[in-house]
């Protein structure tokens, strides 16, 4: 691997830690840098994982001080993911390729439509119960339910897990940002977990690339966890938006029109 390569890679994966601390999407920086210095698709998608995961864990640990809020409800939270991972990972080991790649851009519209809508949704969500002195729902049945649902989709679809992680929260009964990313990071650390196990085992990993982005994507996931409180709510809405609506457009292109 030589010097460019470690460059190119190091500041890729430093961009996609940021974005998942943020928005979600990371994975459309980091996974085309390795597939363009010359990794094989299947071991640039496990050795992205991989590299990813602590990341992952920084941006969630950067929140702490918001998760501390919900250590009630974190415990089923958290077990839920782990279970909707591991169904997730099994289903997309089911799955043909060439099936996958065709749904990769429905998923991701999906998800963009889920969080441009979900602030109504959850506007009308919230009116319902607190007419019956309720509050969030992801403590609920219905709502670990829910997050199971979102679960398995981040284990089959982990590039687009932390948008759809994002839309479900908020569609759930969550009003703050900050919030709902806090939520988002850990949960997307706990689902990233399996995929690392899975893959480690499956010796699909190479460890010289993935040592670099580890350490970049960590770096990257922390400040832009850190950086993502100074930005108005309202323009962290619309940034989001956008990153899913570019990777829709990106994906959609890359597999209709080719």
């Amino acid at each position: 691997m030589n010097p460019t390569d470690i460059l190119v890679i190091g500041i890729a994966a430093a961009m996609a830690g940021a974005m998942n601390s943020v928005a979600g999407g990371g994975t459309f920086f980091s996974f085309p840098a390795l597939l363009a210095i010359g990794v094989p698709p299947v071991v640039a998608n496990a050795s992205n994982a991989v590299a990813l995961w602590p990341a992952s864990l920084s941006s969630a640990w950067a929140y702490r001080r918001e998760l501390s809020r919900f250590s009630k409800g974190l415990p089923a939270l958290s077990a839920v993911a782990l279970v909707g991972g591991v169904a997730g990972g099994l289903l997309l080991l089911a799955t043909q390729d060439d099936t996958f790649s065709k749904l990769i851009p429905w998923l991701l519209l999906i998800a963009t439509v889920m969080f441009a809508g979900s602030g109504r949704i959850s506007a009308l969500l919230n009116r319902l119960r607190d007419r019956a002195g309720q509050g969030p729902s992801h403590g609920s049945a219905g709502g670990l339910l829910f997050q199971l649902i979102v679960s398995v989709y981040g284990g089959f679809f982990g590039a687009g897990m932390g948008i759809v992680m994002i839309a479900a929260l908020a569609i759930q009964g969550h009003r703050d940002i900050h919030d709902i990313n806090a939520l988002k990071n850990w949960l997307s650390a706990i689902i990233y977990s399996v995929a690392v196990v899975t893959f480690v085992i499956a010796g699909a990993v190479s460890w010289p690339h993935t040592l670099v982005m580890i350490v970049t994507a960590a770096i990257g996931g922390y400040w832009g966890a850190v950086g993502a409180r100074k930005v108005p709510a309202t323009w962290l809405r619309r940034f989001i938006i956008g990153v899913g609506s570019v990777l829709t457009t990106y994906y959609f292109c890359k597999t209709y029109l080719n």
